[in-house]
């Protein structure tokens, strides 16, 4: 048995480069890895894929992301044996925070390891890249821009320790949804950004960016609102997450996090949760 934290992402940075021809966009996002995370057990079967969970929306068929991760993986190395997975959810689902992809990450390397496959770090990423867009990502296991679809990869170095206040507001967004309503059109030419460094917290937070948020901002007016209180409690910095509708807020250091989810939960607009980069 082998137990396993599989932890949330933010996106410091989300640029949308263009829409393509095959329907998906070209994005520029730096990924941060944070310490909120979902807990996993591991333990290997005879035969067959099990998949377990504590929330009720996340389904434990071959519609749960980690189960068609793992029948890939056993496909790719004609593997015979089975694997029983428990996810005990602390990320919340659909949040613009990369649970899933963060689940199925954390089962490719753990079976990797429990079942001794012998894939390299980089085949489980490309395995990973072929269910959803973020596992390579998480898999990769470090602070990242990533390119094109979010599958090109660059480690992003000398990142500082960022103290984070989260806030969900408990409804779910959709991420196709969203970059449908992006106004972003199909075209050969790409918009250019060049990676900055960024080693220092004012440097992050200058550079904090989500070309979603404008379209889940008009959908969802909450997440304004949230932004104004995360920043009116001393946060540095606000952006949402992912295509939402989870926003963070980058704060001086947790004695700050701390004073300003007493504040936010007074103000009712929805779950907090404390984190730090990893």
């Amino acid at each position: 048995m082998i137990v396993k934290e599989a932890p949330a992402k933010i996106n410091l940075v989300l640029r949308v480069m263009r829409r393509r021809e095959d329907g998906y966009h070209d994005i520029v996002s730096l990924l941060q890895r944070i310490t909120l995370a979902d807990e996993m057990i591991f333990e290997a079967r005879p035969r067959g894929i099990t998949v377990r969970c504590d929330h009720p929306r996340v389904p434990e068929d071959e519609n749960n992301i980690v189960h068609r991760a793992l029948n890939a993986l056993f496909e790719k190395v004609s593997h015979k044996g089975g694997i029983d997975v428990a996810i005990r959810k602390k990320i919340p689902v659909a949040a613009g925070l990369g649970g899933g992809s963060s689940n199925a990450a954390a089962a490719l390397v753990t079976a990797n390891e429990l079942l001794s496959l012998g894939l390299t770090r980089g085949e489980l990423m490309n395995l990973g890249g072929t269910v959803g867009a973020d596992v390579p990502f998480f898999v990769f296991e470090k602070t990242a821009w990533a390119r094109g679809i979010g599958d090109r990869l660059e480690e992003a170095r000398g990142m500082p320790s960022l103290s984070l206040l989260l806030v969900n507001p408990g409804f779910e967004v959709s991420t196709k949804s969203v970059y449908e309503g992006l106004k972003r059109g199909l075209t050969k030419d790409r918009r250019q950004y060049n990676i900055p460094a960024l080693t220092t917290v004012p440097r992050v937070v200058e550079e904090l960016h989500n070309d979603l948020e404008s379209v889940s901002v008009v959908r969802h007016p909450v997440l304004a609102d949230i932004k104004e209180a995360l920043i009116g409690a001393g946060a540095l910095g606000a952006l949402m997450s992912g295509s939402g509708p989870t926003v963070f807020g980058i704060f001086k250091g947790s004695d700050d996090v701390a004073r300003a989810e007493q504040r936010l939960k007074v103000l009712g607009l929805g779950a907090t949760y404390r984190a730090s980069s990893l």
